[in-house]
């Protein structure tokens, strides 16, 4: 198998798990592939990269990760193309993402051509996987942790940087309509100031886990997060960023350092400019979100995230109040959506160059055939 990673070593898995996946009815981040990609770092360096079975692995349990959280993940999607080939959106603003929170963590970082280099590698050996319907891809997850055992609080001296790759369908599922938002009146996710909510990392999850849970036993499908300060302008919800179109005008909450700087996010941005779409990045209230909703001047709510693409929001709740969107999904929702999916697959003008392509030789068996 070629690779950019001239040192790289594949321990190939004696045998496939790819016939006991149903690919017509994929689960969201439940099943994985057959390898994973790994690197470790020690003596102020990395070492060299391997491709390995997907797999236990092993730590100890003195392994100051699991005491004190330094630990940084990111997340990407590849698509099988309409040419067969395999396109991995945007990988680039992932690893530069990916960089950013292992500085803010006190971790060493990953060159972009290495991550890259790690993804392309990856699903070379792995393409089989790779969904065929529309919607489906291989979601790309790679995965920082720290290694070194100790009980004192500082940065680790050794990192282990992984990469696997999971065949999955929708992140909300198979649904009509939209999804339903509680704004959380109590808890926080991040700080405003100086916290960690700029960051892809394991505790803005692990702090966001309670309200979602609560929100879900309510009947909603998630948390939208307000600030720390008032609990008042809307920031994000724990799987995507937020939109608003009101009176033809979109708005999502600026990026303050509490708000995950999205891909997808940003990829909504661009295809906005490039309609000629009026847009603002300012803070927006709960309150006006639902008096607008009630007056009919909000026309659509949607949330953009790499799992969750472009999800139209139909309900939103806030202090026990609850408005309903009277048209879900909006025509641009529905737009935007099929705009995004048609660049990830190929079959629309990639005009701005986000996909990193990656061949599949063509005598393989793709995942339609290898089920």
């Amino acid at each position: 198998m070629p690779s950019k990673l001239p040192n790289l070593k594949v321990t190939r898995a004696e045998r496939s798990r790819i016939d006991q996946v149903d690919f017509e009815n994929l689960p969201f981040g439940y099943i994985f592939s057959d390898h994973l990609f790994s690197m470790e770092y020690r003596d102020g360096a990395w070492q060299s990269p391997e491709i390995i079975p997907y797999g236990p692995i092993s730590l100890e349990p003195g392994a100051a990760m699991l005491h004190y959280g330094q630990t940084v993940f990111d997340g990407l999607k590849a698509f099988r193309g309409v040419d067969g080939d395999a396109r991995v959106f945007r990988p680039q603003s992932n690893a530069k993402r990916l960089q950013n929170s292992c500085e803010r963590l006190c971790m060493p970082t990953v060159d972009e051509e290495t991550f890259c280099a790690a993804i392309e590698a990856l699903i070379e050996l792995d393409h089989a996987w790779m969904p065929s319907k529309k919607g489906d891809s291989l979601y790309v997850r790679p995965l920082m942790i720290g290694t070194e055992s100790h009980l004192d609080v500082r940065p680790d001296v050794t990192y282990r940087f992984m990469v696997m790759t999971a065949p999955v369908g929708s992140y909300f599922g198979q649904r009509q309509g939209g999804v339903s938002l509680k704004a959380e009146e109590q808890f926080t996710r991040a700080a405003a100031l100086g916290g960690l909510g700029g960051a892809k990392t394991a505790a803005n999850y692990a702090a966001g886990m309670f309200a979602t849970q609560k929100a879900r036993a309510e009947g909603f499908d998630h948390s939208l997060w307000l600030d720390s300060n008032e609990h008042r302008f809307v920031e994000e919800v724990g799987a995507m960023n937020i939109f608003f179109k009101k009176n033809g005008t979109v708005i999502t909450p600026p990026l303050s350092g509490s708000i995950l700087p999205g891909v997808t996010r940003d990829s909504v941005i661009t295809m906005l400019g490039d309609r000629g779409i009026p847009m603002e990045e300012r803070p927006i209230s709960i309150d006006e979100v639902l008096e607008s909703v009630k007056d009919g001047s909000m026309e659509e709510v949607f949330g953009a995230g790499t799992a969750a693409v472009i999800s139209p929001v139909e309900r939103l709740a806030f202090k026990g109040e609850s408005v309903t969107l009277a048209t879900v999904p909006g025509p641009l929702t529905l737009e935007l959506y099929e705009e995004i999916l048609g660049i990830q697959n190929g079959g629309i003008e990639d005009r701005h160059g986000w996909n990193m392509i990656v061949p599949i030789p063509k005598a393989e068996p793709v995942a339609a055939t290898a089920r």
